[in-house]
């Protein structure tokens, strides 16, 4: 019986290794490291031998704790590895922060299929995978051609894991152009690029590609049986237990660096590319309308350094003078790419203001990337946010449905350890936070609607 399971979970702020329980759908250990790109080499790029390093130790030490039944990885999306015949890098792991891909903009977009096709939109720097491909092999020639796969950044984990190379659709389908989601195919741009011979297999997240190599299980301990499974994309992840136990209508707010919005049996809605916008593909293999801003990035940014706590006092002040904050502090990406930040009525305010503000600017973001994709039904917060009360309030109002606030520390890791699991509907838990009935928070929602539309 499979009750135990690892899961690796590489975010692009934190990596961390988790330990679930199935039988209480609750993680049990964990362990955690920051996780940032390096400079040296060619370009930007993902230190994967110090994430190997980590997640083998972390691997060892949680199972001389407690047996480990099974491994899952689950990733960020936007990332993507050429490996060599022998498995090797090709070339480093491309940070999808990197401005290199803007260089060569007007060919990429020369070439690029269209949003009809994808559900991708045009997103900057190495957002889109395919430009990150495209930028490396015109840049790379060489090093491009000793590529014998080209892999999503779960299945590249999985390949060190097993020796066993593939693909799978929720980092496939990630915004990357190249998926095709009414298809479940490879979308023109990879025939155009003659990439198709490369692409791994395409494997279902759940598919167990094999036991841990047989080195692996001799360093960490671990039985050389342990399976491993294929893996997914990390808001997938969060929407995989909603998918199994939940009926729509209803949307999972996933939050870490980013905020992504998406929607299970919402309205009817076009999506607008320029807002971003997108369709994301679930764990089953079927198009989900999603929205996304760096929600986690301007957090960090916001509130570097200060204290998070408040008073019923500032929540009051703040809505008396109506403070706002508006967006966006990271441009480039989300619903208002090109709008500069600016703060209204803001002198003289306190830290315990100041954090409220932000947990208020936060969620109005993501009600707007609701709206965006036409979510009906409660809102489902999984992730830090999810145990942000000012955060989840504001939702709350500023959609006037019920929020659900996940209890899981991380709901990436408990939806990548039911990739292993037989079992169908799980119950969840968390708090159930119903829009105020005080009008002064629906009134700020208003405000800052206002503010925004203002601004052009």
């Amino acid at each position: 019986m499979t009750r135990h399971v690892a899961v690796i979970d590489i975010g692009k702020t934190n990596a961390k290794v988790a330990l679930v329980d199935l039988a209480g759908m609750r993680e049990v250990a964990l362990r955690r490291m920051a996780n940032a790109p390096v400079a040296d080499g060619p370009y930007p790029h993902h230190d994967v031998e110090l994430l190997w390093s980590f997640t083998l130790d972390s691997l060892a030490g949680i199972n001389r704790e407690q047996r480990i039944d099974a491994i899952s990885i689950t990733t960020h999306g936007a990332t993507g590895v050429l490996v060599d015949a022998a498995g090797e890098l090709a070339l480093p792991v491309l940070d999808y922060e990197f401005t290199g891909p803007d260089a060569l903009a007007t060919d990429y977009d020369a070439i690029r299929p269209a949003f009809a096709e994808t559900g991708t939109p045009r997103l900057p720097v190495g957002l889109n995978l395919g430009a990150q491909f495209f930028w490396q092999q015109k840049r790379f020639p060489l090093e491009f051609g000793k590529a014998a796969a080209i892999l999503t950044y779960p299945q590249y984990w999985a390949l060190r894991l097993t020796g066993v190379a593939a693909n799978e659709v929720t980092s496939l389908g990630c915004h990357t152009d190249l998926w095709n989601p009414w298809k479940a195919d490879f979308s023109s741009l990879v025939d155009k690029m003659e990439w198709r011979r490369l692409m791994a297999p395409v494997r279902p997240a759940k598919d167990r590609l094999g036991p841990i190599l047989p080195a692996l299980a001799k360093l960490t301990g671990l039985d050389p049986q342990t399976p491993v499974l294929c893996g997914l994309h990390d808001s997938n992840a969060s929407l995989l237990p909603h998918l199994l136990s939940d009926r729509p209508p209803f949307s999972v707010v996933s939050t870490g660096t980013w905020v992504v919005s998406m929607a299970v049996g919402g309205n009817k809605i076009a999506l607008d590319p320029a807002r971003d916008t997108l369709v994301n593909v679930n764990a089953l293999g079927d198009p989900v309308p999603s929205a996304r801003f760096m929600g986690g990035r301007e957090f960090s940014l916001l509130t570097e350094g200060q204290s998070e706590d408040w008073t019923d006092e500032d929540i009051g002040t703040i809505f008396a003078r109506t403070t706002l904050l508006l967006p966006s502090t990271q441009q480039g990406s989300g619903p208002f790419p090109h709008h500069t930040a600016a703060w209204l009525n803001a002198d003289g305010i306190n830290n315990g203001q100041r954090f409220a503000t932000v947990s208020f600017y936060l969620a109005l973001m993501t009600a707007t990337c609701l709206d965006l994709i036409g979510a009906d039904g409660p809102a489902i917060v999984e992730g830090p946010f999810a145990r942000n009360r000012l955060f989840t309030r504001m939702l709350a109002a500023a959609t006037a449905r019920a929020v659900l606030a996940s209890e899981a520390a991380t709901g990436t890791s408990i939806g990548a350890a039911l990739l292993a699991s037989d079992q169908g509907k799980i119950q969840g838990k968390g708090e159930r936070v119903e829009p105020p009935a005080d009008p002064a928070w629906t009134n700020y929602a208003r405000s800052w609607r206002a503010a925004v539309e203002a601004r052009g």
